[in-house]
């Protein structure tokens, strides 16, 4: 079966151990979680938490049914690539002096990057957008000093107005097998 990477997105409670409950469910499945960002909501006892996975169809609508158990999990949808609006913010610091500072600028012009520090030895370039500019980005530094860099996980949101995602019926979810066959976390 083909593995694909899909974005998931998580309401859940607003309280101290969530993240840790939900990332310990995705571990003990064998899933390696690409990105995670958790963010607050309009509703102050709601949290959402943003997560990109990959894994086989069977194994990832498995990881989801499995994740509307938690109690703490008041609802989780998964984002249609094309219907999401989906971010990460880079934070780039790259080695620059008198001799690369302009082919620098040039570079992160043309991906709209802004210059947010410059100082006589590095340049600072923050970076907003879709995760393949970003690795667009990063792809065109290769050949240069990078000092550091800081990459934040995908956030994403549905195009549209508001959205009434329908959580599975409760007797699939108690259906829903645990664990996945030679999973551990480790």
């Amino acid at each position: 079966m083909e593995s694909k990477r899909r974005v998931i997105s998580l309401l859940v409670d607003n309280q101290s151990g969530v993240l840790a409950r939900v990332s310990s469910l995705f571990c003990r499945r064998g899933f390696n979680i690409d990105s995670l960002t958790v963010s607050a909501t309009n509703d102050p006892t709601v949290s959402r938490i943003t997560v990109a996975v990959s894994g086989t169809e069977k194994e990832l609508n498995q990881l989801i049914l499995q994740t509307e158990r938690l109690e703490v999990t008041r609802q989780v949808f998964v984002l249609n690539h094309e219907n999401a609006l989906e971010r990460e913010l880079l934070l780039l610091k790259v080695a620059a002096d008198v001799h690369n500072r302009a082919e620098l600028r040039e570079v992160g012009s043309i991906y709209k990057a802004k210059i947010i520090d410059l100082s006589p030895d590095s340049m600072v370039f923050e970076l907003i957008g879709k995760p393949e500019k970003i690795d667009a980005f990063l792809k065109m530094f290769a050949d240069y000093t990078i000092l550091e860099l800081c990459r934040t996980g995908v956030t994403a949101l549905e195009r549209g107005g508001m959205h009434q995602h329908i959580q599975k019926p409760p007797q699939e979810v108690r259906d829903a097998q645990l664990p996945l066959p030679g999973t551990t976390c480790h």
